[in-house]
Parts: structure tokens; C-alpha cells; sequence
């Protein structure tokens, strides 16, 4: 009687011990681990939402994502992107049967899609300091942009498959024009049907308005637009996008 009396006692004893173990683990505030990658989970995330146009209007790389922007820019895996998406363009290329009428076109803006302004953006903290206007045009009046690899790639594949090809860009024509036009033959970007750029006609205009306007007279020549290429959304959106857009990646600045 007594050894089953004291079986009971111990059996509610460590009920009790359990149930007041459960509610204390079911209070406790929840306290979140202190991963090391807790802050590279995060960067990841915020560029391949930049990426997919679900952060907008922003102007700045979060100062935290710094070294993430640094290290995705130049230890490999840019151009690696860069690649990939050239690739897969290059096998659209091959599926047009392009005709003898000379107006099958294709659009690539300039800036971070023909040349790269990684070396300018380096001592910006890869887009972590605010746009400088002046800064930058004293930058690409140097001529000094290098070509991105990949897309010069394309860009022969493009003149050898006899696309005309417009190189679209949003710098001012009066004060870059000429440097832009010899900093791009320079870095072999030859062959190309146009370069155009902003003139005082579309001074103020968002760079959606001021594309679509530049795709939409191209088309009114008689033009096909059977791709467009950039690394801004703003490059791909609005009027007479074409047949079908790439985005190339950019996490150091917005464009809107």
C-alpha cells in the first residue's frame, strides 16, 4: 500500500514539474539565434528582391550590404550571372530567322549593360552613398568605362546574326555625347545602327517615358523589336518593350 502511495506521489510530481516546464518554455520571449549569417541571408534576400522589381524607389544599398554588394560585384559571381542570361539570350538569338529587309532591331542601353561603372561605383561604397550627378558625369567624361565581357559577346552575336542594333541610354547628348561615342567604339562596340541619347526634347522625363518614346519612333521607322536588354527595370517597362525583355543584374543603383 505504502510503495503504491508513493508511486502515485512521484508520478504527480513530475506531472507538476512538467507542466510548469511547458508553460515557462511557452513564455519565454522568443529570442532569435545569433547566426553569423543572419546578416548574408539578409543582403541575398534584399538583391534578388531588387532584382525581381519588388524594392523600388530605393537610393540607396543598405549600408549593412556593403561588403555582400563588394563581394557579388567583383569575385565572380556577376559575371557569372552576366553570362547565364547572355547565354540564354544567344539561344533566342538562334530561333529568329531573320529576313533580308534590314529591320529586325535589337535595344541595349549603355550604362551597367555595354560598359560598366564598377570602378566608379567602388569609391561609392557600391551604391551604398547617394547618387552623385556631378561625380558621375566628370566619371564618364574620362571615356573610361571598360566593356562587360559578356554582353560585348552579344552585342557581336547580334551585328554577326544582322540585327540592327540601337544602343538607348539616358546620358544628356549635349554634354556626353561624343565622350560616350568614343569610349564605346573604343571598347568595340562597332557596328551598331544608332546611339541614342537624351536630348533637351525629353529633358525631365522619367526613364519609362523617355525609352518608350525612343521604342515607340523606332517602330514607327518600321522596325522590329525583337529583344530589349538592360539592367535597370526602367530600361524594360512602358511603350513597345519588344518581343521579349532581359534584365541583367544591377544592386548598386535604382533607375526610375
Amino acid at each position: 500500500m505504502i510503495s503504491a502511495m508513493m508511486q502515485r506521489i512521484r508520478e504527480v510530481i513530475v506531472f507538476l514539474f512538467l507542466a510548469l516546464f511547458s508553460k515557462a518554455i511557452s513564455t519565454k520571449p522568443y529570442s532569435r539565434p545569433n547566426n553569423p549569417l543572419d546578416g548574408a541571408s539578409y543582403c541575398l534576400s534584399w538583391r534578388m528582391a531588387v532584382e525581381a522589381n519588388n524594392i523600388r524607389a530605393w537610393r540607396t544599398v543598405p549600408t549593412q550590404c556593403l561588403r555582400h554588394i563588394e563581394f557579388y560585384m567583383i569575385r565572380g559571381q556577376y559575371d557569372r550571372d552576366l553570362d547565364l542570361i547572355v547565354d540564354h539570350i544567344i539561344s533566342y538569338i538562334d530561333s529568329i530567322a531573320v529576313s533580308d529587309d534590314g529591320l529586325d532591331a535589337w535595344i541595349l542601353d549603355v550604362d551597367d549593360t555595354c560598359i560598366s561603372n564598377i570602378f566608379y561605383y567602388k569609391g561609392k561604397r557600391y551604391g551604398c552613398d547617394p547618387y552623385d550627378p556631378d561625380g558621375f558625369k566628370t566619371w564618364a567624361h574620362q571615356g573610361g568605362c571598360p566593356a562587360i565581357p559578356a554582353v560585348l559577346r552579344l552585342f557581336n552575336k547580334l551585328i554577326e546574326s544582322r540585327f540592327k542594333v540601337f544602343l538607348v541610354t539616358g546620358r544628356n547628348e549635349e554634354t556626353l555625347g561624343e565622350a560616350t561615342l568614343d569610349n564605346l567604339n573604343n571598347e568595340g562596340f562597332i557596328g551598331y545602327e544608332r546611339l541614342i541619347l537624351r536630348t533637351v526634347a525629353y529633358k525631365g522625363l522619367s526613364a519609362v517615358v523617355y525609352k518608350s518614346e525612343i521604342r515607340k519612333q523606332l517602330e514607327g521607322e518600321g522596325y522590329r523589336i525583337w529583344g530589349n536588354v538592360g539592367d535597370q527595370w526602367s530600361d524594360l517597362e512602358g511603350d513597345c518593350t519588344g518581343n521579349r525583355t532581359f534584365k541583367l543584374p544591377n544592386p548598386m543603383y535604382f533607375v526610375p
